[in-house]
């Protein structure tokens, strides 16, 4: 029988069922669509904004003391935090995607130790590599403001702002919600010195016009790779980092960058004179684009392939339709298909669906706002008039999106009597109370902490 059955298949369902697999239990993954790794950055955000919203966060450690009692943080603690991330980087690691500080390396060639404070230190290039625990880097938005991140993939790292080296913001004629020049005129405007160039596509395709997808499976091929590398090259100049839209290879990504940075290499090896010192390299990275995401969906395939040889089977189009308890347990639930419903039956359940925007949480035209697998009880309004505040970008937020389903210590779902509902029912990710995700650029850090929270939850009442 299963021991865990994870309703949901974003970040938080993913790596909750890694760590429970990894913990010994029998784990299966059912979900109505992908999850919201496919709209993401890519990256880990613990916790760019406080709740008054009006300064990024420096240091999630130090900030958490300021979060409400009943956020998903305070229950959970720093070194409960720690432990789940050390966890995923581990994880992304092995499945070959590795995760970094943003703020602990700037052009460092080897992943970070994420679990010991790394004191600054200045190299010969006036570069250093950080710092006390917790704290949040800031690399470069898709308009060329800063975003606080704590845990970035290895072409996204040499976005750091606390980087004084120019930019070069690199675009191709024809990608479409891509803009090189606004980029890199808002970075000049915080005093970078910044430039922008676009590349002809028609020198990687025939074809006229390409989405983020399909240039990126472009360049897992290798002619398109080496056409690439020549653009770049002619285009750059020593010392510059490299902006370029995330599009660097979807299955083949890691040759690619690797590529790239040895073409950098080669190439000022070739231009410097003969005794004279070789100048920096060009670096690379990437810039996240609107949806959708190719770093986001590197995530979510490294992690699914993570879960193939754990042997958990994910199952997509799962819409869940109806739910049997008996008491204070589920039975089973039961998912919708072409003629009868398909019953499932586990031992344990956990609610990964995410809160509005992934679909865990609806509201109705009524001004009912409703969790939408267990109907279990939530925080948020019930009135419709009182779901938004008057200003569209309050300080304060908006109510209806810091609603969700309350907890206990132990991320089992509340009732009105601050009871459990269930004893075999867990909840994590963004379907959680007390939290605004998306406003707190908290979204990534909460499914990674409270997922590894609940499975181990989970795996300690096995």
């Amino acid at each position: 029988m299963t021991d865990l059955l994870i309703i949901g298949a974003g970040l938080t369902g993913l790596f909750a069922a890694c760590t429970a697999a990894r913990a010994g239990l029998n784990v299966r993954v059912i979900a109505q669509g992908a999850g919201t790794t496919h709209w993401h950055a890519g990256t880990i955000d613990l916790l760019g904004y406080l709740p008054d919203g009006r300064q990024p966060v420096a240091n999630w450690m130090q900030a958490l003391g300021r979060l409400p009692p009943a956020h998903p943080y305070r229950l959970l603690g720093a070194a409960s935090i720690a432990n789940a991330l050390d966890a995923f980087q581990q994880l992304a690691a092995a499945a070959g995607l590795p995760y970094e500080r943003a703020a602990a390396s700037i052009d460092s060639p080897g992943p970070s130790a994420p679990s010991q404070p790394i004191d600054r230190e200045d190299d010969s290039r006036g570069h250093f590599t950080d710092i006390a625990p917790g704290r949040n880097g800031q690399l470069i938005s898709p308009v060329g403001a800063g975003r606080p991140v704590f845990l970035a993939p290895q072409a996204q790292l040499a976005a750091s702002l606390e980087d004084e080296r120019p930019f070069l913001i690199i675009g191709f004629n024809g990608m479409t919600d891509f803009y090189p020049a606004l980029i890199a005129e808002n970075l000049r405007r915080q005093g970078r010195a910044a430039r922008s160039a676009s590349l002809p596509l028609s020198r990687l395709t025939s074809r006229r016009d390409h989405n983020t997808i399909q240039l990126a499976r472009l360049l897992d091929q290798p002619a398109a790779q080496e056409k690439l590398i020549e653009m770049v090259s002619e285009a750059a100049a020593s010392g510059e980092r490299i902006g370029l839209p995330a599009v660097l290879g979807l299955k083949l990504h890691t040759r690619l960058l690797a590529k790239l940075n040895q073409a950098s290499s080669a190439r000022d090896r070739r231009k410097t004179p003969p005794g004279s010192p070789l100048q920096p390299s060009f670096s690379l990275f990437e810039i996240p684009t609107l949806p959708p995401s190719v770093p986001g969906m590197r995530l979510d395939a490294s992690l699914r392939a993570q879960l193939t040889r754990l042997r958990v089977r994910v199952e997509i189009g799962m819409k869940v339709c109806g739910v049997r308890a008996s008491g204070r347990r589920i039975e089973w639930i039961e998912t919708e298909t072409g003629s009868r419903p398909l019953r499932h039956t586990a031992r344990n359940y956990l609610l990964a669906t995410g809160g509005i925007l992934g679909g865990g949480i609806r509201g109705d035209r009524c001004g009912r706002v409703k969790e939408t697998v267990f109907d279990l009880p939530l925080t948020a309004p019930q009135t419709r008039s009182q779901w938004l505040r008057p200003l569209f970008l309050d300080k304060r937020g908006h109510p209806v999106f810091q609603g969700g389903v309350p907890v206990d210590t132990r991320f089992r779902p509340l009732g009105r009597d601050g009871a459990p509902v269930y004893d075999n029912l867990w909840a994590a990710g963004s379907v959680l109370a007390h939290t605004d995700p998306i406003r707190e650029r908290s979204r990534e850090g909460i499914a990674i902490a409270t997922g590894f929270a609940a499975a181990h939850s989970v795996a300690k009442g096995q």
